[in-house]
């Protein structure tokens, strides 16, 4: 159970993450934002970075095996990265529709979903 929390905290911390670090760049689409200096967009981001460590502190602190979590600190690593370009590949998807994602793109995904399995893989 502790395993699915850590996942899941991570999903939203990653949400949270990509949003604040690559949400800005649709600012421009929004009348709210055009006069905006940039301060005010390193503030928002921060904003949202802040939810960001309210679930990847937890996610971490319960997945890790010495605090009771059932993964050591390189799967841990390993789950977040391969999250965080899930949330990327669906975030870039549904907000910027003008990116498109060519093989190359797919096939490093993939090698990096290999990557996973090899690090979990008891041999």
């Amino acid at each position: 159970m502790r395993g699915l929390k850590t996942i899941l905290f991570l999903v939203i911390s990653n949400t949270f993450m990509t949003f604040a670090w690559y949400g800005h760049l649709k600012f421009k689409d929004y009348s709210w934002s055009k006069n905006l200096p940039l301060i005010a967009i390193i503030l928002i981001s921060w904003g949202l970075a802040f939810f960001e460590y309210l679930f990847q502190v937890p996610a971490n602190r319960s997945g890790y095996e010495a605090e009771g979590g059932p993964f050591n600190l390189v799967q841990l690593k390993t789950i977040q990265e391969a999250i965080t370009l899930t949330v990327f590949m669906i975030f870039t998807t549904v907000f910027f529709k003008t990116e498109k994602f060519a093989w190359n793109h797919i096939l490093g995904f993939c090698l990096i979903v290999l990557a996973v399995f090899v690090i979990f893989k008891k041999w």
